[in-house]
């Protein structure tokens, strides 16, 4: 199993869980309002936070857990769904999952998924 974390532009949350939820075999997906900067350091962010005299950028949070055999479609779909060609598109990460567990059944593995 692997967790599939990405970071991507608020306008763009519509499409990627739409491009998502076409996908067989995709159980669920968490969507997470987040800020951060990158190399930019959102000092010209026209939709920058500043908190504390830092700058942040809003952003969200995209998690799916899916078996190994789903990840390159999922990564795809998330990437051509998020993407803008400009900068600040957002980054996509794949990371492995050990384990998981549905609390209410005790199913393990990629049966919990």
């Amino acid at each position: 199993m692997k967790e599939v974390k990405a970071y991507i532009k608020p306008y763009k949350l519509s499409a990627v869980t739409q491009a998502l939820r076409k996908m067989k075999g995709i159980t669920g997906v968490t969507v997470t309002e987040a800020r951060g900067f990158g190399r930019g350091r959102a000092k010209d962010a026209r939709d920058k936070i500043i908190k504390d005299f830092i700058d942040y950028v809003p952003c969200v949070r995209v998690e799916v857990i899916c078996k190994d055999s789903l990840v390159n479609d999922v990564v795809n779909a998330i990437e051509k769904a998020a993407h803008t060609g400009l900068r600040g598109d957002g980054k996509i990460y794949v990371i492995p999952v050990e384990e998981a567990v549905r609390i209410s059944t005790g199913e393990r593995g990629e049966d919990a998924v």
